[in-house]
């Protein structure tokens, strides 16, 4: 019997909002260090280096989780997976309620981070059952599920004040267990997928499903996604605290200006997807590392006097970005960020329609370890500079290096595809309209060679 295309559609959509309402759920459990670590870090009095690896460390999970799991819903039900991550879930968040030392609480987080790695499995159900050309729009919607770290940021700061973090944690634990009961009911395998899982699929096949793995090209999509993913994971944990220590705000107002950074980001990150379409990734990728180039660079300088020495004496004044233009900034930043997730997405349906969930999970992993690491990293330039804004400081030298590295590498396909084309253009642009024949090769590096020796006899 075949389904009626109404009934395809429908079963399409149900899909599709469910993964991606299970991924906003996973991405709210996922960055809930970033709310009830600022409350952890003045009980336990921790340093930034110690504070940044304990929010940072569900990221390391969470990341490795994502290749494995990518493995997982390619060889079994992806409803058992995904429940299954929830239930791992819910269990380690309720336990870290109990925890009461330093060196427990990094292994409750350590297993909380399982959650990160629902990604991959919402990305494995949806492309189950939307065809290759209609894949990329619906990973757009999926995107919007980075806006669970919005709902952690407005509501967590409120409960924490009224209850406490351990209330907080069993709050979210409760939501993750009640979310694995709705997936286990409510999700519907694909008649492709549910056939996978197989006493007939051989111990190699799980290797040869990591074979897209060789090719460069999947490589250099992770190291894009390690700046515009890691670092919004990062900033997405680091700006509560940061924003208390500099402008000394409550923690709801700080989980209010986290917001702004992380709710909309999730928009744009569907919106993205259009941008892309219209005026194709290369053209986003620059708008997005420049924007952050310009955006890291303006949120770098801390606060400073200034004497100068003028015609009638000293001029004192003092320079520093208020809370609304630091507010302003983020908000600009978290935007383009999202647009250049969508730009890397974009190709791996495109490219790698068998192996979605595999790519996915690698670059994924790569940008959730810029989660893990850069945390950590602002954690010791803050407590070995005693500079606040040094995570800017390091972003911005991130994000400067991969636009450079993006630019040549653009460059260099440009030549090797059209080497000899570009031999005949002008060596300045103002010439291009007045440049003929036989003005090539002219003042070009080859023409311009030393005169020989004049000969006085």
């Amino acid at each position: 019997m075949v389904n009626p295309p109404y009934a395809i559609h429908a079963a399409e959509s149900r899909a599709l909002w469910l993964s991606t309402a299970a991924y906003t759920v996973s991405f709210a459990a996922w960055t809930l260090f970033s709310i009830i670590g600022v409350q952890i870090e003045r009980e336990l009095g921790l340093t930034g280096t110690e504070f940044g690896l304990l929010v940072a460390m569900p990221m390391l999970v969470g990341s490795v989780a994502r290749v494995l799991l990518g493995v997982a819903v390619e060889r079994y039900a992806v409803r058992f997976v995904f429940a299954g991550v929830m239930i791992v879930g819910a269990v380690s968040t309720f336990l870290l309620s109990f925890a009461a030392t330093y060196p427990l609480m990094l292994v409750a987080a350590f297993a909380l981070g399982i959650v990160g790695g629902a990604f991959v499995t919402a990305v494995a159900h949806v492309s189950q059952w939307y065809p290759t050309e209609r894949q990329s729009r619906a990973f757009d919607v999926l995107g919007i599920g980075i806006a669970g770290a919005a709902v952690t940021h407005v509501f967590a700061p409120a409960l924490l004040v009224a209850h406490g973090w351990r209330v907080v944690a069993q709050i979210w634990a409760v939501g993750l267990l009640a979310t694995a009961a709705f997936l286990w009911f409510a999700l519907r395998e694909h008649v492709d997928g549910a056939a996978r899982g197989t006493r007939a699929d051989s111990l190699e096949a799980p290797l040869s499903r990591l074979a897209p793995l060789k090719n460069v090209q999947v490589w250099r999509f992770a190291l894009y996604y390690f700046f515009v993913f890691g670092a919004f994971v990062a900033l997405v944990l680091w700006l509560p605290r940061y924003v208390m220590d500099v402008y000394r705000l409550d923690i709801e107002t700080a989980g209010a200006i986290a917001a702004i950074f992380s709710l909309p980001a999730g928009l744009c990150r569907f919106y993205g997807g259009a941008l892309v379409r219209d005026y194709g990734a290369r053209r986003l990728m620059y708008w997005t590392l420049s924007v952050a180039v310009a955006c890291t660079f303006v949120l770098s300088y801390p606060a400073a006097d200034y004497v100068m020495t003028g015609a009638r004496g000293p001029i004192a004044f003092h320079a520093e970005i208020g809370v609304v233009a630091f507010t302003a900034a983020i908000l600009v930043l978290g935007a383009f960020m999202s647009f250049g997730q969508a730009a890397v997405f974009e190709h791996i349906p495109v490219y790698y329609p068998k192996h979605v969930a595999v790519v996915g999970g690698l670059v994924g992993m790569i940008g959730g370890l810029g989660g893990f690491a850069l945390p950590i990293a602002f954690g010791i330039l803050a407590d070995l500079s005693g500079v606040r804004q040094s995570c800017f400081m390091l972003l911005f030298a991130l994000v400067s290096a991969a636009l450079i590295w993006m630019h040549i590498a653009i460059r260099h396909m440009e030549r090797e595809k059209a080497g000899a084309a570009l031999g005949t253009l002008p060596e300045l642009p103002e010439m291009e309209e007045i440049h003929h024949s036989e003005h090539e090769g002219a003042l070009g590096p080859r023409a311009l060679r030393p005169h020989p020796p004049i000969n006085r006899n």
